[in-house]
């Protein structure tokens, strides 16, 4: 067995998980803010619509400059600019001029922008007002702001010599109540970062052995019961797809973890969530090239994600009973790593041949789907970094979704929408399994010529899964942009959690479970 050097560890101040700094404290200033007031802060963000009245300005502290500037030149939604005011000028105000009609997309958008800009400054702590965009509207964009300095604030994994520690300690929100949905923003601002503080650690930091002990920290902290099927217990269920893909690994730490929540009375899981964990993908004996190879770290962004939906839905006190599962490996290139034109038995029964090493995600996703399934939950969703395919069909912009209940189909897009996080929905019909027809096993891993790759991936996957069981698969393309997405600045995203909070709240699991 080879012995990897220790390098850095979780236990340096830089690399120590942030499970107790999530988030930036919130709280709600019912006073309307003045020029003193204002004064106080070291920055502040206001919202407003491109074309105020004249009793939207006379409401805002500073109002002559504010409108100045605002009317220097023509502005349209979708546009932010900052000024100082004060005394001594010490207090910055970033404003982002939002369509009374955007999207919640474009809210975001405009919010990450200004928040970002507010942030530069560094102030330790910040007024967030909105004035002049309706009161139903206006409780949306103030989540969206929220969310925005959320994502703006919090600092993902960096290992300079001098750490800079984030500066901003509060968010004063001038509301004269809590806006509707700010639970929920905060919840999913937090499963955001958690999920994209493990995506960007580095392969050294978060190899397959240290991801379980930072997974059983972290159930540890919040009151779940953990559980890790090694690689000696998954042989003996006969999870042979998830241990071909282990097989190349230098140590035997690869396995599948899974955490449990458990409202009150609750035993059986209402939902699963699944998570591909490959936390370094090499694309094993069918090598991938160098630039392909850069970001391979993040392929195991689905079990972030689906982490970070856990610990959002659990800090709502959700009364869904969870269970998260995380496949957890590296696939590596070695003497003994799985080969194409092997066939391989999953846990299910289903016999695969093998065809290309580098379609890794979804053996290893198969097993843990068929473990998941077994416990019977009222339906399941995975979240994957899977295929190349989907990102060459949507970009990074979207994310693709597959799901086995097509009358469902207008909820998830609706979800998409509503959230900021955008899905399309893919075909699922069954004539495309001709494609995966294998002469010697039950069904080939993936096709020879890659085309329409994701849904072959989706058709594939489903083979896992009883008939009957709803299940939803979000293939993230918009896991990885460079320059970021929506109100989110770094290039990994951490693509999902809204997503999933806002399906969950539109009942996707009883929906998908009707006749």
């Amino acid at each position: 067995m080879v012995k990897r050097e220790a390098g850095l560890r979780f236990d340096e101040m830089s690399a120590r998980p942030p499970f107790e700094r999530l988030s930036v404290p919130v709280r709600i200033r019912a006073s309307k803010p003045d020029a003193a007031t204002l004064g106080r802060y070291g920055g502040a963000l206001l919202l407003l619509p491109s074309e105020p009245l004249a009793a939207d300005w006379q409401a805002l502290p500073h109002a002559t400059a504010l409108r100045h500037l605002f009317e220097s030149r023509p502005r349209k939604p979708g546009d932010h600019f900052t000024l100082h005011v004060g005394e001594r000028a010490q207090t910055e105000i970033a404003v982002a001029i939002v369509g009374r009609h955007a999207s919640p997309f474009d809210c975001l958008v405009v919010a990450g922008r200004a928040a970002r800009a507010l942030l530069e400054d560094e102030p330790r702590a910040v007024l967030l007002l909105a004035q002049g965009l309706g009161r139903e509207f206006q409780s949306e964009a103030l989540c969206a702001a929220v969310a925005a300095l959320q994502a703006a604030a919090f600092a993902l994994p960096r290992f300079k010599t001098r750490a800079t520690p984030p500066r901003l300690q509060r968010i004063d929100l001038a509301a004269a109540s809590a806006p509707q949905g700010l639970k929920r923003a905060l919840a999913s601002a937090e499963g955001n970062n958690l999920a994209r503080w493990l995506t960007a650690l580095p392969p050294n930091l978060l190899d397959a052995a240290s991801y379980r002990r930072l997974l059983q920290g972290y159930a540890r902290r919040h009151g779940l019961r953990y559980e890790f099927l090694d690689e000696r217990r998954l042989r003996r269920l006969g999870a042979g797809a998830f241990l071909a893909v282990a097989r190349g690994n230098a140590s035997r730490d690869a396995g599948i973890v899974r955490l449990s929540y458990r409202p009150r009375g609750k035993t059986r899981p209402d939902l699963c969530l699944v998570g591909k964990g490959i936390c370094f993908d090499t694309g094993g004996t069918n090598l991938k090239p160098h630039q392909s190879m850069l970001e391979m770290h993040t392929d195991m962004e689905g079990s972030a994600v689906a982490l970070g939906c856990l610990h959002a839905l659990r800090s709502l006190d959700s009364p869904l009973a969870l269970d998260c599962w995380l496949a957890i490996t590296e696939n590596r290139i070695g003497p003994t790593a799985y080969q194409p034109q092997e066939v391989v038995r999953a846990h299910n029964g289903t016999t695969i041949q093998v065809i290309h090493t580098d379609a890794e995600g979804r053996m290893a996703l198969a097993d843990t789907l068929s473990l998941a399934a077994a416990e019977r939950p009222r339906a399941i969703i995975d979240f994957a970094t899977l295929t190349g395919a989907c990102v060459r069909a949507l970009t990074e912009r979207y994310s693709g979704a597959f799901t086995n209940r097509p009358a469902t189909r207008a909820l998830i897009e609706a979800a998409g929408v509503a959230s900021g996080e955008r899905v399309w929905c893919f075909p699922m019909d069954a004539d495309f399994d001709s494609d995966l027809e294998s002469p010697v096993a039950d069904v080939m891993q993936c096709a020879v010529d890659g085309k329409g790759d994701h849904i072959l991936a989706a058709r594939f996957l489903s083979r896992f899964l009883p008939a009957g069981m709803p299940w939803l698969h979000l293939d993230l393309a918009a896991g990885l942009r460079r320059g970021g997405l929506g109100h989110i600045g770094t290039d990994i995203t951490g693509f999902g959690v809204r997503f999933t909070l806002e399906l969950l709240a539109r009942d996707w699991t009883r929906e998908a479970a009707r006749p």
